[in-house]
């Protein structure tokens, strides 16, 4: 046939060709039987040839009609078993099992085996005719031994037509009744594509049929980059890696697998939900990236990779958990003894198992430990394949296997057998720090750890300190561990652990899964709202009082004051009743997020009140830990179980996810790892920043089919605060500045010189501590809370003299211990004195006394409230397409600094409130004075201009830039900036007050700022 060279079919052509050249076969349309859905003679020529031996027997029963009866038997088995399955395990037709595939063996040790991957057949056909009852045919179909498995609709933009169209097509024109089509029967994937982009769908129904996108990504958002060198199409990939024989038999054997969900309808029913899983493009490139370095570069390395929510992460762990168990080095030897997966989540451990047996096809290959550690010592002893479990019970297995070994009577050493482990953290952020982490590389160590500390001691020609070596070593990486970590939310020590150059193995933006569609900008629909209040002294007292405890008890006083949170309530109920309720087809639901577990509290019982006096359709639940104690209600002691009436702590969930309820009230839970689709519309009441604002409002992300957008409501942050946690990971995290390894050693000489610790003091305690095991004892906890109640007792000398200068030890205290413990994870440190003093100082840290907690205040009496307004200020899209991204920088100085309190009168603390929002103007202006004034000190020239003028000389550079940022925000208050512009001497007061307080905000800012 002879084509335009712009059309539909010279784009076929050369799908073709690049298929036929990379191993595949042609299968012509003729031989397809429509009514079986298959390619008769290719499926009975590949067994004949493949398995002889069945087929003889066979014969020997059927003769002429073997052929017949195997076709028929075939056919009935996919059509009860599926496609899938009978891929990967075959079929039985009179007592045999037949096989239609072979695939590639994890190593190569069986020639046999290798012979028959090599005898398949992946056949491509041109214009498939499929239908029983028309000439209907798609464009591109593949085969594997006969058995159709996907099917591709082509359309090319040079003719008019887009991937739209292909896409309409499929929705309209394919009738997913017709044998070829029926779910999971016989086709597994199909794709729509063009020149430009490629959708996927694993399920054809009609106009419901739901496609994704299977695209590479192009500079961290969506589509398709061109190709480099300007010769090929941005879609090329499909044909030339996804699609190509080797790639397609690898796809039917470790990646598609069919997920079965048990979720509950609207009737509260349980109902099963089938979907055919196929890889996303970013998961199928990250597995086999993952896969291929490990094999390349064996055990001993570590791997980062920062994939968004929405990425699909549940699966991609599975797949690559898979893969690493069974991945053989060239000299087919295994690479890793065990897999071993750290995670909290329930849903990953049955997803795991399920779609583990599925490939494998048997049982015991995936362990999860969720009774005790001797369980997780017993599975790493039998290098159980695949071992889920929490980084928690890590402490305790050493002791566990040393009981193992007793019982075995055996000597005791507490220490795991060599094995390569391969260890996947599910959340890297929350899990590579302290000492639990470390205690997992101790264990999983294993003898290794003791080698490396023996090497250790005869370079350095010393004896009976292994306990001390190995603390040292396992800290850094380890031969015998390789550690793939997730996270979509990096740290700057994630990176460092985790990371190679400072980046990712492999990355898939937060940009690119919006963009994508797989999870919703939460940002696109954000309010703020301000409160405006006036505080007032009610009693005849004026007692000085602690500045920052006072304020944070004044704060305190209006968080919990009636007013406040009924008004707050009003604002919330009113809105869910007016707008949220009736999304998503009237089952949206809101989440509150709340300071503290007593204001959620409150919230709960102002919540209940005021949708009963309303008669709203609306039911709250709430979430905290523990027990909550009111201070109006001395004996009345809340719980969560109580105020939900019965529901318990692990039914919550579940519980809300029923039509029944509505709302969730939180107090520091259900903020991380807490996916509920139905989620629409959060209400902010807590200080949000950094990652722990971008997790928060992420659980409003996931995407339902009616879900189209969602609403944030916030009472306390800035947008532009939420803008730059955010911008960290919408394009993929940077890494920034890292930390000075020298400062580390310039604070252990400060607390050295201070004199709280001596050289024998942390001698006595290193000695105990770092006992050999079989020395050990009961009586070295009391050995070492004696070596260090000396120093206790210089603490609390010093703490009563000077408690400023007792805080600042602390600080410089806590701050070697992190620089040390974050530093020795990426520098192998041989300093046995630095690894001494820290586990001498982590444990020291324990027991100094708390500064003393000095007055605290309750202002009820005191203090009343007088003017209370809540204001919108701001709606609509925050957006982070513009800009750079922000720089994760390396851990500061934690706890160094000391805040010196001066006592003020309390009506004067007052008065710093009442002039911070509203006094020497009206109370619901003074935010947008706040604004201007921190708007100005970020200016790079005025910070300039305050280092070198006094305050007259600097007003002149100030009232220039003033002028600027007033225009910039004439629509937040327009009755404000008129009276600016028109009247000098309003503007001369304005002038000359905001002047003041950006000079002496940027003045104190440097006073604050250490000397080089």
């Amino acid at each position: 046939m002879n084509h335009a060279r712009h059309s539909e079919g010279a784009f076929e052509t050369v799908i073709e060709a690049t298929m036929l050249a990379n191993g595949a076969v042609p299968e012509p349309t003729s031989g397809f039987n429509r009514d079986r859905a298959i390619f008769p003679e290719t499926v009975l020529s590949f067994i004949r040839d493949t398995q002889p031996k069945e087929w003889k027997a066979l014969e020997a029963l059927h003769g002429e009609k073997t052929g017949t009866q195997v076709l028929a038997d075939l056919t009935t088995w996919m059509d009860r078993e599926g496609s899938l399955a009978t891929l990967r395990h075959g079929f039985k037709c009179y007592g045999k099992t037949l096989r239609v595939a072979f695939f590639k063996a994890a190593h190569g040790l069986n020639p046999e085996l290798e012979a028959r991957y090599a005898a398949n057949r992946v056949g491509i056909t041109r214009q498939l005719h499929f239908s029983k009852v028309s000439e209907k045919s798609l464009d591109v179909a593949l085969s594997v031994n006969g058995i159709p498995v996907a099917s591709v609709e082509l359309k090319n933009p040079m003719t008019g037509q887009t991937v739209e169209h292909a896409l309409h097509q499929y929705r309209h024109d394919r009738d997913p009744r017709e044998p070829i089509f029926e779910f999971k029967r016989r086709m597994l994937v199909h794709f729509a594509a063009d020149t430009d982009t490629v959708f996927m769908t694993t399920r054809l129904a009609g106009a419901a049929t739901h496609f994704l996108p299977f695209n590479k990504g192009n500079n961290g958002g969506a589509g398709n980059a061109p190709d480099p060198k300007g010769r090929s199409y941005r879609t090329a990939y499909l044909w030339e890696e996804v699609l190509q024989p080797d790639s397609l038999l690898d796809l039917l054997a470790r990646f598609i697998h069919l997920q079965i969900e048990e979720k509950r309808d609207d009737q509260g029913r349980k109902v099963k939900k089938e979907t055919m899983i196929f890889p996303r493009y970013h998961q199928l490139e990250a597995v086999r990236l993952l896969v291929d370095q490990a094999q390349r570069e064996g055990v001993g390395s570590n791997y980062l990779i920062e994939h968004s929510a929405g990425s699909g992460k549940s699966n991609t762990i599975g797949w690559l958990t898979h893969r690493l168990a069974s991945l053989h080095d060239d000299k087919n030897a295994r690479v890793f003894d065990s897999v071993v997966v750290i995670t909290d989540r329930v849903v990953l451990d049955k997803q795991l198992q399920d779609t583990i047996y599925q490939f494998e096809h048997k049982h015991g290959v995936v362990q999860k430990i969720d009774e005790s550690s001797r369980q997780l010592a017993e599975a790493l002893e039998s290098a159980v394949p695949i071992i889920i479990t929490t980084l928690q019970k890590f402490p305790f297995v050493s002791r566990q296997l040393a009981k193992m070994a007793e019982e075995r009577g055996e000597a005791n050493s507490g220490t795991l057998r060599s094995r390569h482990c391969a260890v996947i953290i599910d959340e890297a952020h929350s899990s590579q720090g302290g000492e639990t982490a470390t205690d997992l590389k101790e264990v999983l160590g294993g003898q290794g750890l003791r080698e490396e500390a023996a090497k250790y001691m005869a370079e350095n020609d010393e004896e009976d300190v292994e306990e001390l070596y190995r603390s040292m070593a396992k800290r850094g990486r380890q031969a015998n561990l390789s550690f793939f970590a997730f996270t979509a939310t990096p740290k700057h020590k994630t990176f460092k652990v985790f990371g190679r150059d400072d980046k990712p193995a492999h990355r898939y933006t937060m940009r690119q899964a919006i963009e994508e569609g797989f999870i919703l900008d939460v940002l696109k629909h954000y309010t703020t709202y301000a409160t405006y209040f006036r505080l007032l002294r009610a009693s005849e007292d004026d007692p000085n009082v602690e500045r920052k405890k006072a304020a944070r008890a004044l704060a305190r006083f209006l968080k919990l004051h009636p007013h406040n949170i009924a008004q707050k309530t009003e604002v919330m109920i009113e809105h869910f009743h007016a707008a949220t309720q009736h999304k998503i087809g009237g089952r949206a639901k809101a989440m509150v997020i709340t300071g503290s577990r007593l204001e959620a509290v409150r919230y709960k019982q102002s919540f209940d009140r005021y949708i009963k006096d309303k008669g709203y359709a609306i039911k709250s639940l709430v979430a905290f830990s523990g027990i909550v104690t009111d201070d109006r209600l001395k004996d009345v002691a809340y719980t969560e179980e109580g105020m939900n009436l019965g529901v318990r702590e692990k039914e919550l969930p579940e519980v809300f996810s029923t039509q029944e309820y509505q709302v969730l009230l939180v107090a520091e839970k259900y903020q991380t790892g807490f996916d509920q689709p139905l989620l629409h519309t959060m209400y902010v009441d807590r200080r949000l920043a950094g990652i722990q604002a971008v997790q928060t409002l992420s659980r409003l992300n996931r995407i339902h089919p009616l879900k189209e957008d969602t609403f944030v409501l916030d009472f306390v942050n800035e947008r532009d605060e939420i803008r730059e946690a955010f911008k960290t990971y919408f394009e993929g995290a940077e890494v920034g500045e890292d930390v000075d390894p020298a400062r580390m050693y310039e604070i252990k000489s400060e607390l050295d010189a201070d004199g709280i610790y001596i050289g024998e003091d942390v001698e006595r305690f290193s000695a105990v501590y770092f006992k050999p095991r079989q020395r050990q004892s009961p009586n070295d906890h009391q050995l070492m809370n004696a070596a260090l109640d000396p120093c206790v007792a210089r603490f609390k000398e010093l703490q009563q003299e000077t408690p400023d200068e007792a805080e600042l030890w602390r600080g410089k205290l806590l701050a070697f211990c992190s620089l040390y413990g974050f530093l020795s994870q990426i520098i192998p440190y041989q300093d046995t004195d630095l690894e001494r003093l820290y586990v001498f100082l982590r444990h020291l840290a324990t027991k100094l006394p708390k500064r003393g907690a000095g007055p605290s205040y309750q202002f009820d009496d005191e203090v009343r409230l007088e003017y209370y307004r809540l204001q919108k200020i701001s709606e609509g899209s925050i957006s982070l397409s513009n800009g750079q991204a922000n720089r994760l920088d390396g851990p500061s100085e934690v706890g160094t600094g000391v805040l010196h309190e001066e006592a003020v009168p309390l009506s004067r603390l007052i008065d710093v409130v009442n002039d911070r929002f509203g006094t020497d103007f009206n109370q619901a202006d003074q935010l947008f004075f706040d604004q201007i004034v921190e708007a100005a000190i970020s200016d790079v020239a005025l910070k300039q201009a305050a280092t070198v003028n006094p305050g007259d000389k600097f007003e002149l550079v100030f009232k220039n830039l003033l002028e600027a940022l007033f225009v910039e925000r004439m629509d937040q208050n327009e009755e404000i900036f008129a009276r600016f512009m028109n009247d000098k001497s309003f503007q001369k007061v304005v002038t000359g007050w905001l002047s003041s307080e950006a000079y002496r905000k940027l003045n104190h800012s440097l006073e604050d700022t250490p000397a080089d």
